[in-house]
């Protein structure tokens, strides 16, 4: 009897269970309220199936309710808007999902700490949202795992510089061209003076100039990379956008104006100008008009508006 191989036919064998690396949508759902915490059905539908329809998220979120893997809390005054939190349960699902390895969580896992924290937290999630819609609009590359809340870095001292979230963002040219972005990105919702607002781009700029240094004989991974510690991160020094909202026209412009009086006044802040794009826009403008719209007001001068990859 005659072989397959020795017949000279190829021999197809059976590779066994192929794993699909398309996550299921409830578990995409599951991932990304344990990276932001608490999130709305809309803004959910924004980032995770922009253009399509709701019915699939609305039985995804289902099912996780059914599963006691999340829950959710009815905002008030938002004509029955429902944000979603992870239970105990939802928590423990997500502790080994890839895309949230190594990242720190601070769960919300009941009612009454999802009050607490909703405003801030659901308005971060809106300018998410908000360069999700563009990029999918545009055919850009920013996807719910390019946005990654509360990244903090350390100044020394003891003192740490904590951003409201890290964008990734791949810009796709009409040329063919991609051009990978990285951005902090501050959400104010003119709770704080603008003072302190304007103080945030001093804790920038000491994080940019930074070098840790080593105890002893021991150096640490960083100091063996040598110069300053955001090398250990990132290839470049991510530029820096801030995105406005709560307050009227006139109180916004101010704001905005005292971020500027910042980088021409302060020596540290100035020199970071210098070398990394600074901007400012009105959260309202970019979901109406699109994060790519000319609508960003560069901080380290010049005159009108512009796309906020040209800062």
């Amino acid at each position: 009897m005659t072989s397959p191989a020795s017949s000279g036919r190829a021999v197809t064998q059976s590779a066994g269970f192929v794993p699909s690396y398309s996550e299921g949508l409830a578990h995409q759902v599951l991932g990304m309220i344990a990276q932001h915490r608490i999130v709305t059905n809309s803004l959910l539908h924004a980032v995770l199936l922009p253009g399509r329809r709701r019915e699939q998220l609305s039985r995804a979120l289902s099912r996780l309710r059914r599963d006691e893997a999340a829950d959710f809390v009815v905002l008030p005054a938002s004509h029955g808007t429902r944000a979603w939190f992870l239970t105990e349960r939802g928590v423990e699902l997500t502790r080994h999902l890839p895309q949230l390895r190594d990242r720190p969580t601070y769960p919300i896992t009941s009612a009454s700490a999802a009050s607490l924290r909703t405003a801030h937290t659901l308005t971060v999630v809106r300018a998410h949202a908000a360069f999700a819609v563009s990029a999918h609009r545009r055919g850009d590359e920013h996807g719910p795992w390019d946005w990654t809340p509360e990244v903090a870095h350390n100044l020394g001292d003891g003192e740490r510089v904590i951003a409201d979230a890290l964008m990734h963002y791949t810009h796709h040219t009409d040329d063919g061209q991609r051009i990978k972005f990285r951005a902090f990105v501050e959400v104010d919702r003119a709770t704080m003076s603008s003072e302190r607002l304007a103080a945030k781009l001093i804790e920038y700029a000491r994080f940019r100039i930074y070098e840790p240094h080593a105890v002893g004989a021991r150096r640490s991974r960083t100091d063996a990379l040598g110069g300053p510690a955001w090398l250990r991160w990132y290839p470049a020094f991510p530029r820096i956008l801030f995105i406005l909202t709560g307050a009227g026209p006139t109180a916004l412009a101010h704001r905005i104006d005292d971020l500027r009086a910042m980088v021409r006044e302060h020596p540290t802040v100035a020199a970071l100008a210098r070398d990394v794009p600074l901007g400012a826009a009105i959260l309202e403008d970019i979901e109406t008009l699109g994060v790519d719209a000319p609508v960003w007001h560069c901080l380290r001068g010049g005159q009108g508006q512009r796309p906020w990859t040209q800062l």
